[in-house]
């Protein structure tokens, strides 16, 4: 089987994200919202999917893409071998009168590099998951797509007809085309677009200015930072966990889910990096999101949530020809009904920075003190429940020991937050759990093996026990460490680093590649019991899975290295930046101590 690779780039401002090919085409857009309903999305059906590109005449060429520096604007250059052409795509962001500037809009500047390049934009959005392709008007100066409810429009300084008729044309200077979801552009169009061009990238720029990141692969942890900060829907603080749908986790594997959604334990790894970088504005947004959510009867929290906080995600099956013919294609995802309990920690230890970080002022956590002593109260009343686990298990239900590990770690933040706030109630309360949860998690424990399993009860190894090791719950006891760090290694390395989330039968058999991030908890974990070689060879062995982009897929196929699942994931990138803080700090220890 040949190896395969994700050939796109992806661009965003925090109100959309679009995938850009390599071929040019938008093959996956979704407006107004992350969750959406597609635009554009040939990613899932070339037919139905609709089309945006911007090919040359004929069908020999090649392309390249880049990202300009320190940003989220895409370049791909179109070589004929006679003549060339490049196709800059951004999403405007900027600040303007003191707010953000992140309108539906996305603008693709159209340059010649050399010769008289000929070519033929197509642009063919769709609705109703593909069920309906909309109809061109052509305007003054732009082309309206109609039989949505919002407006959707081209506007553009090309042939508008060639446009509408898919007539190829020589591109003899600079081409713009702004592509809006409601309100349309309303300006001089090269003029605004450079002016947003160069605004959009002067804010990148000057955000990656103000992260702090130490010099172990700096460059690859700037473009993770750049991506996980489009997965965040700034408009209510919710994180994605991935902006697409039905990308297999295997060919053929029917573990095709939707990604779209606010899971609380993905928001969590998030902001751990952004922390990792000094950045803060993200959580203050998701502190936001997490006190408009709703709750059960009894005050419970869904594992995840839509980016507007609703709790109905019902998963439906479409007849879309799936990626690379991969059914089924879901939209929805069911995980929304399981018991999840690992995530009442998970709130907490996010939280804890806005106590423990003198940057955050009092006004800015004043109101959070019910919610915490709410998650505690709920961390007590799931201690003896059984649960679907951080994997999500339709039809296992067990008592996981990695959400006892984040009730430890949950009642731990609490109890920081208790003390700093003067709550004695709050203290008490949490450190009472604290115990419980240890008592739990030792429950797991397997004398024979020096190992911790996945459940109370199991036998099996399970990668998410690495968070033991990283989260320090063997404190500095270094041999219990590595001692369970070897067991995992017997049952769940692969090969160059790669590691599988566990090894046995699942609801749809068994795990057929390796987990991206359970690879990244395990350089984390090798750097944790001082096998700093291993870590930083691991670090480097496992970066050549990326594309072209030094963006990661979820799934590695540990056979042929191929990338699979939803594209790219913010879990992965995660672990990417949080094993690379860990070498950098090991690094920066005289002796590596």
């Amino acid at each position: 089987m040949n190896k395969h690779i994700y050939e796109s780039g992806l661009i965003g401002n925090c109100s959309y994200i679009a995938h850009v090919e390599k071929n040019t085409n938008i093959s996956w857009l979704c407006l107004p919202r992350f969750d959406s309903d597609f635009i554009f999305g040939g990613m899932l059906d070339k037919q139905k999917g609709g089309e945006f590109t911007i090919l040359p005449e004929g069908s020999d060429f090649e392309s390249s893409q880049v990202y300009i520096e320190n940003t989220n604007i895409l370049e791909t250059t179109i070589n004929t071998g006679h003549d060339s052409y490049k196709v800059t795509d951004f999403a405007p962001r900027f600040k303007n009168f003191d707010r953000y500037f992140k309108p539906l809009m996305l603008i693709r500047k159209i340059e010649p590099i050399s010769g008289a390049p000929r070519i033929k934009i197509t642009c063919r959005p769709v609705a109703d998951r593909g069920k309906k392709e909309l109809v061109p008007s052509i305007g003054s100066n732009h082309i309206r797509y109609m039989g949505e409810d919002q407006e959707i429009r081209l506007t553009s300084n090309a042939a508008l007809t060639y446009i509408c008729e898919g007539k190829s044309f020589v591109l003899q200077r600079p081409i713009y085309m702004v592509f809006t979801y409601g309100r349309p552009l309303e300006a001089p169009i090269e003029s605004t677009c450079e002016r947003f061009l160069h605004s959009t990238m002067e804010y990148w720029q000057s955000w990656v200015k103000s992260t702090s990141i130490s010099g172990f692969h700096q460059r690859l942890v700037l473009r993770s930072a750049l991506i996980l900060k489009i997965h965040q829907y700034e408009d209510t603080g919710a994180i994605i966990a991935a902006s697409t749908t039905s990308l297999p986790e295997a060919p053929g594997s029917t573990r095709n889910w939707d990604y779209r959604y606010c899971w609380i334990r993905d928001s969590y790894y998030t902001l751990t990096s952004f922390s990792g970088v000094g950045h803060f504005e993200e959580l203050e947004k998701y502190f936001e999101f997490i006190q408009n959510l709703p709750t059960g009867a009894d005050g419970r929290y869904q594992p995840l949530y839509s980016i507007t906080g609703e709790s109905l995600l019902i998963e439906e099956i479409s007849d879309l020809e799936g990626y690379l013919g991969n059914k089924p294609v879901r939209f929805g995802n069911q995980a929304y009904t399981h018991i999840q309990n690992d995530l009442y920690g998970q709130v907490l230890v996010s939280l804890l920075p806005l106590y423990s970080d003198q940057r955050f002022t009092s006004k800015e956590r004043s109101s959070s003190e019910p919610m915490i002593m709410n998650l505690l109260d709920k961390i007590e009343q799931t201690m003896d429940e059984k649960d679907a686990g951080l994997w999500e298990f339709r039809s296992l239900a067990q008592e996981h020991c990695y959400t006892f590990l984040f009730h430890w770690a949950g009642s731990l933040a609490a109890a920081k937050i208790g003390k700093r706030l003067k709550n004695e109630k709050m203290y008490e309360k949490a450190m009472y759990l604290k115990d419980l949860a240890v008592a739990k998690i030792e429950a797991c424990y397997l004398p024979d093996r020096k190992a911790y399993s996945q459940a109370i009860g199991a036998k099996h190894m399970d990668a998410s026990t690495l968070q033991l090791i990283t989260m320090g719950y063997f404190g500095d006891d270094i041999e219990r460490a590595n001692n369970h760090l070897k067991e995992l290694e017997k049952e769940l390395l692969s090969k160059d680093y790669l590691f599988y989330r566990y090894k046995h039968m699942d609801d749809f058999g068994v795990p057929e590649t390796t987990f991206l991030i359970c690879a990244f908890w395990y350089i984390e974990a090798l750097a944790c019991v001082n096998r700093l070689d291993e870590a930083i060879e691991g670090f480097e062995t496992l970066i050549k899975y990326s594309n072209h982009l030094n963006l990661f897929s979820e799934d590695v196929d540990q056979a042929t290295g191929s990338q699979w699942g939803n594209f790219p994931q913010a879990y992965s990138h995660v672990g990417l930046m949080n094993a690379a803080f860990r070498i950098g700090r090991k690094l920066d220890r005289p002796n590596f101590l």
